[in-house]
């Protein structure tokens, strides 16, 4: 099973991608199980969602080139793009706390997957970018307008634009990392969880529900709409075929 979802003493429920040896890469079964731990949210008793990758190397390292590269044309790239947009836009406007502990390296889909939780916790150490200007392609699963949305825009274009990795701690001195942990990664989550795993859920919901109004009367769907198309054109070009190419050479 490339993922797990376990729900935690505490009353979170925990999704772990459990792709180790790609790095945590997300394929269409790991889409999958994001959006059935997203489903089972509803439980009346969960208090927050936390993601997580398996082992401590990699949070996760984006998109599975080994499987996408076989998207050639932006009809191609489409579905999928517009599908793990779709998720990461559930997972931003679930009406609970979510956060992304960061365990290891997050290359790409794997910040964009983590800029769509409300916290993200990563262990001292590691690195994290969104380095998808260096495969010749935008952000195309609504990362880059959620940055957009939570960060300044000199902040946001700085990371965007550069497309270079960074270390958790020039990432918590942005804003982009809200805490590092050094030991066990779910005692230090359920540390920064603590206050809130003790807060009747309704405030919880209630309190989440004043952003999710803003995204919604701000646009932020249409938005990633938007973004998932630039991309899903960049995807076809000579320039990205290239790249996929190289890496796949590489393997």
């Amino acid at each position: 099973m490339s993922y797990t979802i376990e729900k935690q003493e505490k009353g979170y429920l925990l999704f772990t991608i459990n792709r180790s040896e790609k790095r945590n890469a997300i394929n269409y079964d790991v889409m999958q199980g994001l959006a059935e731990a997203i489903k089972r949210t509803e439980d009346a008793d969960i208090l927050a969602l936390v993601i997580t990758g398996t082992g401590d190397h990699a949070f996760c390292s984006g998109g599975d080139l080994s499987v996408f590269h076989l998207l050639h044309t932006k009809e191609d790239a489409y579905p999928m793009l517009a599908k793990m947009s779709t998720i990461l836009y559930s997972l931003l406007t679930l009406p609970i706390p979510t956060i992304a502990l960061i365990n290891g390296i997050a290359i790409g889909g794997g910040c964009e997957l983590a800029v769509a939780c409300d916290y993200r916790l990563a262990r001292k150490g590691i690195k994290a970018g969104f380095v998808q200007g260096k495969q010749m392609i935008t952000t195309g699963w609504g990362g880059g307008t959620i940055l957009a949305e939570k960060f300044p825009a000199s902040t946001t274009m700085k990371l965007l634009m550069e497309a270079e990795m960074q270390t958790s701690e020039e990432l918590k001195d942005v804003g982009f990392i809200n805490a590092i942990y050094e030991n066990n990664s779910l005692l230090a989550c359920e540390a920064y969880l603590e206050l809130m795993l003790s807060t009747d859920l309704r405030v919880l919901q209630s309190y989440k529900r004043m952003w999710i109004r803003k995204w919604e009367e701000t646009k932020l769907r249409e938005r990633i709409e938007e973004e998932v198309r630039n991309c899903s054109l960049l995807w076809e070009s000579d320039a990205h075929h290239n790249y996929v190419k190289r890496f796949m050479s590489r393997k």
